[in-house]
């Protein structure tokens, strides 16, 4: 249904929910399953939530693959966490497992692991080896990453830290 007719049923009292789902889209980008349960949430029956989300497609205002390669990049860089978080994250934002697993199997543990450490070592060089290992054990354990990959990023990085002190 179009714009034009989608405004004929709602009447000229109601609010238009594709101008609310546009507004909704102005502050970040959405996933086609937030503005749906957004539209509902602010009264609008299944169909014309249905039909708004359909022009939005249309128009490309809202693509969920797009939505989860910039989801994952963006915490990647400022919040790096596990595969298995950014899935879970991911999931209850509506994206369907397929388009999950096919954006995600570009990125490595490891390397969002080091990424998330970033600032931390840092941070955290001051310790003795037992609180800096523990810091850094439970830091990424909080972010999702399993305990073989956090023991195998630590010794990595007290491999690198004893050669470095050679």
């Amino acid at each position: 249904m179009k714009n034009k007719e989608m405004n004929q049923r709602l009447g000229k009292n109601n609010k238009n929910p594709l101008n609310l789902a546009l507004n909704y889209l102005t502050h970040r980008s959405r996933s086609v399953y937030e503005i749906h349960e957004y539209l509902i949430n602010k009264g609008f029956n299944e169909d014309i939530v249905r039909d708004t989300v359909e022009i939005l497609l249309e128009k490309q205002y809202v693509n969920d693959i797009i939505f989860t390669k910039n989801f994952v990049e963006n915490r990647k860089n400022n919040k790096a966490k596990s595969k298995y978080a950014l899935a879970y994250e991911l999931n209850k934002k509506g994206i369907e497992p397929c388009i999950i697993e096919n954006v995600l199997k570009e990125y490595d543990d490891h390397e969002l692991a080091l990424k998330a450490l970033g600032t931390k070592i840092q941070l955290w060089a001051h310790l003795d080896g037992e609180k800096f290992k523990k810091k850094m054990l439970n830091f990424l354990q909080y972010r999702g990453f399993n305990y073989d990959i956090s023991i195998s990023l630590i010794n990595k990085l007290n491999q690198s830290e004893q050669r470095n002190s050679k």
